[in-house]
């Protein structure tokens, strides 16, 4: 049986290490380009007759996150099922959202690895005179989607194999990227333990969940969460990490028993 995963990336330089690692993770496969309605794209790696690995670049912010999962899901149970290659199985087996991302300090230094045990929609909700209400205390919609432990001890147990260092915590999806000091600290009062913050984990998690895929989500560090230093950046470790992260679950998790 081979095993389908979509890695959901931001833009095309996280897309570019994750392509990385994955042809260092089976160099005898050329990638090739599957076009998408809508203008996405799709690089797919196959692993002979372990692993279909599809990457794509979905855009960024939770809601074009959301949009281009939805489409890579909805075109592979088409195209499944035409071929009669998909009845009664998911379009995928896993989905998985990666890229960089800021780090709550100290839990994820810059060039550090986290992998999510929930993908929490950290400005879902309302602001009112008591403070901040999340989605579900409104009475409506859901703001996290719990990774089974499961899942997040294959990756970290993968990562611990030679990787940077790795936390397994919650990673917060965010439309604005904290700036401020006092922004840091109300996320990890609001939401104890988090290790990153990003901005399309929900977005990807909401169309997996509506296709019964599980999902997880991997960000390398590339800067800390709170006041903005572009000098203290680390962009480019980042994508080194995440490069050599998928090097290793290219090798270990993704051509392993499906995933759930």
């Amino acid at each position: 049986m081979v095993h389908r995963i979509l890695i959901v990336t931001a833009v095309a330089a996280e897309a570019d290490s994750v392509t990385a690692g994955l042809a260092s993770a089976t160099p005898e496969h050329a990638p090739e380009r599957v076009a998408l309605p809508g203008g996405f794209a799709l690089r797919r790696h196959a692993d002979g007759d372990r692993a279909r690995v599809d990457v794509l670049v979905g855009g960024v912010g939770p809601a074009a996150a959301a949009a281009a999962t939805g489409t890579a899901l909805a075109y592979a149970s088409l195209t499944g099922a035409e071929h009669g290659t998909e009845h009664g199985r998911r379009p995928y087996d896993l989905v998985v959202s990666a890229g960089i991302a800021g780090g709550f300090q100290p839990s994820a230094p810059p060039g550090s690895l986290v992998v999510s045990s929930a993908i929490v929609a950290a400005d879902l909700g309302a602001q009112t005179p008591d403070g901040y209400l999340a989605v579900e205390e409104l009475g409506f919609g859901r703001s996290v989607h719990p990774v089974p432990g499961s899942l997040t001890g294959r990756f970290a147990a993968a990562l611990a194999a030679g990787g940077p260092p790795c936390a397994v915590a919650p990673v917060l999806t965010v439309s604005t990227v904290t700036g401020s000091a006092r922004r840091a600290a109300e996320l990890a009062e609001r939401h104890p333990g988090a290790a990153a913050e990003a901005m399309e984990g929900f977005g990807v998690a909401e169309a997996a969940a509506a296709y019964g895929v599980p999902v997880v989500e991997l960000r390398a560090v590339s800067n800390a969460v709170g006041p903005r230093d572009r000098a203290a950046w680390r962009v480019g470790d980042a994508l080194d990490a995440l490069r050599h992260a998928v090097l290793l679950l290219g090798r270990t998790v993704f051509v392993e028993a499906p995933c759930t």
